[in-house]
């Protein structure tokens, strides 16, 4: 039975998520916004319904609690995998990285979805690289993708705003590859993970941001609680990357499958050693 189980985990994460994506309309527009289901505004940050939640000089990326704890989805099963198959912390962390910023390409919202601004949690980003290979996404979308995936993973992550910007800040001491190593609230080893350009290494922050104010926000491994749309017509978001096509969700059963799969191979592994 174990082996059956292994198999069909195995022939889940080789094939195309597209196999388990289906379109999703669980947004709603009021006052010529786009919020969620979560009763997020995904077209703007700021605000106390924002996305990031910026106000008053503070901020809250609630969009990333979208894809934690109780949310746990596929952004989530991809960060736990690459736990499982890089034991090693370096490792670990320089693989995801690679894999954010190969697999999401650069691209603004307003030519993506037709918004000034549009932000995608984790979960819809990772389904698009499953259907189409690759994502397209800005600096947020980035920044809440590698965020979630390195919590997953078991690492500890936090997601900064610098001036017209966001990345993420990974908890990685002695990592030497790094062109700066921060200190956040008196706590050295922070390092930047700016995952925007083709070509960008891990720990590479760019030079204008060094002597910026920034603001930085730990991740941790908890959700908030889903609202649902309220009484009202939903709507549905389309990107426009070369095909129209609805931004997707992925059936639950299918992650609990999948999560509790890529659990008992580490525990697994654990009792060996």
């Amino acid at each position: 039975m174990a082996h059956v189980l292994l198999c069909c985990i195995g022939l889940l994460l080789l094939c195309p998520l597209a196999v388990l994506a289906i379109p999703t309309g669980n947004f709603y527009e009021e006052g010529g916004e786009i919020f969620d289901d979560w009763d997020i505004c995904r077209t703007r940050g700021y605000g106390p319904d924002g996305f990031f939640k910026y106000q008053d000089g503070r901020f809250e990326p609630v969009i990333a609690a979208q894809s934690l704890g109780a949310n746990a989805d596929v952004a989530y099963m991809r960060g736990v995998q690459f736990g499982t198959e890089f034991p090693d912390l370096t490792q670990r962390a320089e693989a995801i990285f690679a894999y954010a910023r190969d697999r999401v390409r650069y691209m603004s919202d307003s030519a993506q979805f037709g918004y000034p601004e549009f932000a995608v949690n984790a979960d819809e980003l990772m389904l698009v690289i499953g259907q189409d290979g690759v994502a397209y996404g800005d600096c947020e979308d980035y920044a809440v993708l590698l965020g979630v995936m390195y919590i997953a993973a078991g690492m500890r992550s936090a997601v900064v705003l610098a001036p017209g910007h966001a990345a993420v800040l990974l908890y990685l001491p002695g990592y030497h590859r790094a062109n700066r190593s921060l200190t956040v609230d008196g706590e050295s080893g922070w390092i930047w993970a700016e995952a925007t350009g083709g070509n960008n290494p891990l720990g590479w922050m760019p030079q204008e941001y060094m002597g910026s104010e920034i603001l930085v926000y730990e991740l941790r491994d908890e959700g908030i609680v889903r609202e649902g749309i309220p009484d009202k017509r939903t709507t549905t978001v389309s990107r426009q990357t070369g095909r129209a096509s609805a931004l997707p969700a992925v059936p639950l059963p299918a992650i609990v499958l999948l999560l509790w799969g890529i659990s008992a191979v580490g525990r697994r592994r654990t009792s060996r050693r």
